[in-house]
């Protein structure tokens, strides 16, 4: 009797943190900043693309209520096999070691689960190979440990986008860490397409708010997109582990209207004139091809990266290049 009252409040208990974990988690959900993490959030950030949107509505209403109910049938099953054939109940143990019924059901019920989330997965996947045309291409490199753009189509030869020192950070009131001392500029309602690379290590870009993360390889050009339907400020970060520093390569990404990007482009001495957008064949995606890199605008040698990793090639960059600030020394 004993037990069975300890089992019953081993299961109050569970329920109660459960009901306590949803009630704060919805809490949660209802106040997420949106373009960088929430503090004590537990959902995914809001997206600013169709693709990130329906990445959560699978993830929200396909993949979450079928994993409750899993999880909540194997327990209810543990508890009902615990409770009903212990030892004290069954003195004798049962001889039967087969039961052809149940071996086919537990076989095909997985099976069909997994088809019915193969159809959404599949539907998902191929919508983040659905590109078209794009409006903007943007080369971005990565290095150790810091980001490099170029707009081949606007003449916009490399930057660096180092990460903002934390008393800058403070002064501005923007996320230290993820904070960048120059950041991406693309408009909204329009396709940027992102080649991404690598120039020592193997990288990741990524920015949560987009739904987008892809692998910066070097000696490849991979290739991802986003759409952003929001103007903002959207925060991301390196994600494939790099080197000491991996955790102060911080992305930002600011969306502005078209106008405000035409501004910014001139801003760089680059051309807001039509250009035909840069695509990459699949040849080069598949073989490494070297990168795009345009001819920077006006005559003359071109400066030199300063925060370039020692004994790599130089990387041409613009003359408003910011040095790459020292790491802490702890982390």
């Amino acid at each position: 009797m004993k037990s069975s009252f300890q089992g019953m409040r081993t299961l109050a208990l569970g329920l109660a943190a459960g009901a306590m974990s949803a009630f704060w988690g919805a809490s949660a959900l209802a106040g997420d900043l949106v373009g960088q993490p929430t503090p004590g959030g537990i959902a995914m950030q809001p997206g600013v693309t169709a693709l990130k949107n329906d990445a959560i509505a699978f993830h929200d209403y396909i993949l979450m209520p079928i994993i409750t109910v899993i999880t909540l049938f194997v327990m209810g099953l543990l508890g009902w096999c615990m409770f009903r054939y212990n030892k004290r109940r069954n003195p004798v143990p049962a001889r039967w070691s087969h039961n052809t019924a149940v071996e086919v059901t537990w076989t095909l019920v997985p099976v069909l689960i997994l088809v019915f989330i193969a159809i959404f997965s599949f539907k998902l996947l191929f919508a983040y190979h659905d590109m078209g045309r794009p409006d903007v291409t943007v080369k971005a490199t990565g290095y150790q440990w810091y980001w490099g753009y170029e707009y081949p189509d606007q003449k916009i030869p490399e930057f660096v986008a180092n990460l903002l020192p934390e008393d800058q950070a403070k002064k501005k009131g923007v996320p230290y860490r993820l904070a960048a001392t120059q950041p991406l500029v693309v408009p909204v309602n329009k396709t940027t397409q992102v080649l991404v690379t690598g120039a020592d290590v193997i990288h990741a870009w990524a920015v949560p708010a987009f739904g987008v993360i892809m692998d910066a390889i070097p000696g490849r050009v991979n290739q991802t997109f986003f759409h952003p339907t929001q103007i903002g400020t959207y925060y991301g970060s390196c994600r494939e582990l790099c080197g000491i520093d991996h955790a102060f390569m911080p992305i930002e990404v600011k969306v502005v209207s078209q106008a405000d990007f035409d501004a910014w482009v001139i801003s760089k001495h680059g051309t807001v004139a039509a250009a035909t957008p840069t695509t990459v064949s699949a040849q080069t995606l598949g073989t490494g091809a070297p990168a795009i890199q345009p001819a920077a605008p006006g005559a003359g040698a071109t400066p030199v990266n300063p925060a370039a990793p020692v004994g790599g090639a130089a990387e041409p960059i613009a003359s408003n290049t910011t040095a790459a600030p020292k790491a802490p020394a702890t982390h």
